[in-house]
């Protein structure tokens, strides 16, 4: 692949180069589902489940309309609602909190780790003990949002979700095919749940998600809950649910995908090497953490002149993004359910610190050391 001029446009994440490159496979795929007529659980979808189960090393995966969508019905499916307190970090996306609150229960925020930005362990025991001697909520689940690619820390997460006789969530919206102690994203909690949007490494052309897990009963009330709470039959409805079926056509290009996710997941480890070489010394590196692959959703920087730097790269066409400039207990929605300014300090400065460089598989060698070295005279300017 030729090399850019420095006055050349960069794509922060590209998706047309993602689909010139596999346009055959999804175009035969697409017209596949086209010519068979069921856009809504069509074959297709079945046969996604099967390889995404396969992919994460449990015995179910269950598709369904987005990421959002699939946190909601884990959260339904155990009937957490009202009175009960549900533990998400400080440092994470909306969808996080948001179902929480969807479903009646109240969102109780917890500091992330300096190093790896996620849920702190240690934070999330004070946070448990808090609410128990409290009294007025139920300790009911937490919510641990893997970032950048990377997995949480389950190791000492599990144990004290254990102890509590929490449910244990992996948001993995951003680290779907990573892996944990050579354990595989999907297998590290007994609930995991997942986003296909299209800027995810795995994403379709529109919204999507899963969830995933081992118990089979569980697995059993998602299916009802993301097709109207239906029983036996269209019509038997058996619990409330929602209209949260994934298409066909979604599933055809995620089974395409799929196929070419390994290698995809290699480039972007490539471009990260390459960002890491000219980058060292010069900027806070993203964190890596022992025994993890990542998926290299973000390529996630920190340096105290952020928004200077943001605004030189900006001058030369570079892109960039800010994951996340406010955090969660700091949003107007969500300010009654934390402690105000100061109550999480390591998040709140991560969201002064943070800054996410172009990201993706097609992202060519030349061009990645063209936005790091630009990196590098910014932040020294």
């Amino acid at each position: 692949m030729s090399s850019p001029a420095d006055h050349d446009p960069i794509a922060f994440i590209d998706l047309r180069a993602q689909y010139r490159r596999l346009k055959a496979d999804i175009d035969t795929a697409l017209a596949r589902v086209l010519e068979d007529g069921r856009f809504v659980l069509g074959p297709a979808v079945a046969e996604l489940e099967t390889a995404l189960a396969a992919r994460a090393g449990v015995a179910h995966a269950v598709t369904c309309a987005s990421g959002t969508d699939a946190l909601q019905i884990a959260l339904m499916a155990e009937g957490i609602g009202p009175g009960d307190a549900v533990f998400v970090p400080g440092f994470t996306f909306p969808a996080t909190a948001g179902v929480v609150a969807l479903v009646g229960a109240s969102p109780v925020f917890v500091d992330v780790d300096e190093e790896s930005c996620m849920m702190d362990p240690a934070d999330l025991a004070a946070k448990i003990d808090r609410v128990a001697a409290d009294g007025r909520l139920a300790p009911r689940a937490a919510i641990a949002a893997d970032l950048f690619g990377q997995a949480a820390d389950y190791e000492a997460l599990a144990p004290l979700a254990a102890e509590w006789g929490l449910l244990l969530i992996d948001d993995a919206a951003q680290s779907f095919g990573g892996a944990s102690g050579g354990r595989p994203v999907g297998a590290l909690a007994p609930v995991t749940a997942t986003s296909f949007y299209p800027a995810k490494p795995l994403g379709g052309y529109g919204d999507g998600g899963a969830l995933f897990t081992d118990d089979a009963a569980r697995a059993s009330r998602w299916r009802s809950i993301r097709q109207h709470g239906q029983g036996e039959g269209k019509y038997d409805i058996v619990r409330v649910g929602l209209n949260s079926r994934l298409d066909t056509l979604q599933a055809a290009i995620l089974l395409v995908k799929l196929a070419a996710f390994d290698a995809e997941i290699d480039a972007r480890e490539r471009v990260a090497a390459t960002y890491d070489s000219v980058l060292a010394g010069a900027v806070s590196l993203p964190g890596r953490l022992p025994a993890r692959s990542s998926t290299w959703a973000q390529y996630t920087i920190r340096l105290e002149r952020r928004d200077a730097v943001q605004a030189a790269l900006a001058e030369q066409a570079i892109p960039t993004a800010i994951h996340y400039p406010v955090p969660m207990h700091l949003q107007p929605a969500y300010r009654a359910h934390g402690d105000g300014p100061g109550s999480l300090p390591v998040s709140e400065r991560l969201s002064r610190q943070v800054l996410c460089l172009p990201m993706h598989a097609d992202l060519d060698e030349a061009t990645a050391v063209r936005i790091a070295r630009a990196v590098r005279d910014a932040a020294a300017g």
